[in-house]
């Protein structure tokens, strides 16, 4: 494993880090002894990275991370954590919630439900676009200064947001989607985090499977996993991506990689500021994305990757057109 330095002077990290909301929530049904033997793989990997969530599962994702890390020293985990997502008992979702109070009393559960005294790196899930970021981040801030978190994260923030947020307290990372088929960051985003000096947690590394080189148009989804509604997933956007993936896997191939290690491995490249998230819910998903950390892209490499899969050749956005109305980051 290598580690990555969060921020300009943060602590250092695995340059992987484990994503766990799939083992909760969203992807279909979770097994989860695969989930806690997945995360025990990543610790003896090297991984020292965990993201979670509060609403993830309605709070199930942090007690299972809690189950799965204990006997591992503290400081050896570092545990990020989002919040703000509010949900309804049967798994809807009802708005976020930005305010100040709510800042604290979601810290509160949070820190009893994965038994420790601290978090990490907290932030909010989404910008509330009822609640000044200014308040957000200094209700963050006085749990800070109060010894309950670390470093603060924000997540699918725009330039603006991200420059007013910083102006509160120093940001650690905004955590936002990028991959091969995810890149609209580049123009705006990426650069105004190289100027503040704020690294990228890259979610999504993989277009929620897409990019693993494992899905196929006779795939079925059940009803609780999101991808069922998501347009790179549905109709003719779904064939012309795949079609990206096959372009793709005759470069991997070549290389003696798997399409999610070169797709992963394009992700590392960006520079060491950038930290992919790998929301791997199987130990031989995890085997098979730490495998990007062996392989070498060149110059040559990354142009060819990138002729075989423009930005502008990927069918579909990302979320659905009322999610997409939800992010900061796309306005």
């Amino acid at each position: 494993m290598k580690y990555r330095t969060l921020g300009q002077n943060g602590p250092s990290v695995s340059a992987l880090g484990l994503g766990c909301m799939g083992m909760s929530d969203l992807y279909g049904a979770t097994d989860r002894k695969e989930s806690i033997a997945t995360i025990h793989k990543a610790i003896e990997g090297g991984v020292t990275l965990f993201d979670t969530g509060d609403f993830y599962g309605v709070g199930h994702n942090e007690l299972l991370l809690q189950e799965a890390l204990k006997g591992t020293k503290r400081d050896n985990a570092f545990i990020a954590v989002k919040f703000g997502a509010m949900r309804s008992p049967d798994g809807g979702w009802v708005g976020i919630d930005g305010r100040p109070q709510a800042v604290k009393n979601s810290l509160s559960y949070t820190l009893q439900r994965l038994g420790v005294d601290y978090i990490d790196l907290y932030q909010p899930a989404r910008v509330d676009p009822t609640v000044p970021i200014e308040e957000t981040v200094g209700a963050i801030a006085d749990m800070v200064k109060a010894g309950y978190v670390r470093q603060i994260g924000l997540s699918e923030a725009g330039e603006e947001t991200i420059r007013r947020a910083h102006a509160v307290h120093p940001i650690s990372w905004l955590q936002i989607e990028y991959s091969l088929f995810s890149r609209g960051i580049e123009e705006n985003i990426l650069p105004t985090l190289r100027e503040l000096g704020i690294s990228l947690s890259a979610y999504g590394v993989l277009s929620r499977g897409l990019l693993s080189g494992a899905w196929s148009k006779e795939r079925k989804t059940d009803v609780r996993d999101f991808r069922s509604y998501v347009p790179r997933f549905s109709g003719e956007n779904l064939d012309k991506n795949l079609a990206l993936v096959e372009a793709l896997r005759s470069i991997a191939h070549e290389k003696g990689a798997t399409v999610a290690q070169m797709a992963i491995a394009w992700v590392l490249s960006r520079g060491e500021d950038v930290i992919p998230l790998i929301g791997a819910r199987k130990v031989s998903h995890l085997q098979d994305a730490l495998g990007s950390m062996e392989l070498h892209l060149s110059h040559s490499d990354l142009e060819r990757i990138e002729a075989a899969v423009p930005a502008e050749a990927v069918a579909g956005t990302r979320y659905r057109e009322a999610d997409m109305g939800m992010l900061d980051s796309e306005r």
